[in-house]
């Protein structure tokens, strides 16, 4: 292992790390590591991107659009705050790796959503600091549970913004082909990061908790659409 790996892995060079993604979370500014979703169509024996003009949506689906991609954007906002929370309190490196692989990829949905906006003419929620806050304390239980409630936790959450996203693909404009590229590729990530976490030991949570988890998801979409 080089120095400089030696540094990067650090305690105050880690914290360091987490407070600017903690910031970037609250106050904008993700950048992403891939590049933004695109929906490309068939024209003749070429492929086209299927860019829409934005000027062709309604003000009212405009603003409709950037409402859901809002309350994509908080529950970005949400997961980077979850994980970590949760990788602070792991019990192994490889439990912290997985919580770590998964943020990096919230990260990329983080900056797409902001991105979207931005194109909408629109802004994330007022809210962020809120969501950020009560979504760590959230994590800090669930890492205080140890791994295996902590990973079935993950794999709950992920089940829940599955459908979430289940749902905004049917209320998003056919026309809008740009924010469904966006919305469907979040959607296959928070599947397989589910899938990793029951496939590295999470625990199913109980029918209680996830109906209180639930009711807390609604709460948070149903504002963070207006604010």
């Amino acid at each position: 292992m080089s120095r400089l790996e030696r540094i990067s892995q650090s305690p105050i060079d880690r914290l360091i790390g987490e407070f600017d993604t903690a910031l970037r979370a609250i106050a904008g500014g993700a950048n992403y590591t891939r590049p933004i979703p695109r929906t490309f169509i068939k024209n003749g024996s070429s492929q086209e991107q299927a860019l829409t003009s934005d000027l062709d949506l309604s003000l009212q689906d405009r603003t409709h659009v950037a409402g859901l991609m809002r309350v994509n954007h908080v529950g970005e906002v949400c997961a980077q705050a979850l994980y970590q929370s949760q990788k602070f309190l792991a019990k192994t490196p490889e439990t912290r790796a997985l919580l770590n692989q998964a943020a990096k990829e919230e990260m990329d949905h983080m900056a797409w959503c902001e991105e979207r906006l931005r194109e909408l003419d629109s802004r994330p929620s007022l809210l962020n600091p809120l969501w950020y806050a009560g979504a760590f304390g959230i994590g800090l239980v669930a890492g205080l549970a140890g791994d295996r409630w902590s990973l079935g936790f993950v794999a709950e959450t992920e089940k829940q913004v599955e459908r979430h996203l289940d749902d905004h693909l049917e209320k998003l404009p056919e026309a809008d082909l740009r924010s469904r590229a966006i919305v469907e590729q979040m959607r296959i990530d928070e599947i397989e990061h589910g899938t990793s976490a029951i496939a590295a030991g999470g625990q199913e949570l109980p029918r209680p908790l996830q109906t209180l988890m639930a009711g807390i998801s609604k709460i948070m979409t149903t504002t963070a659409y207006k604010i």
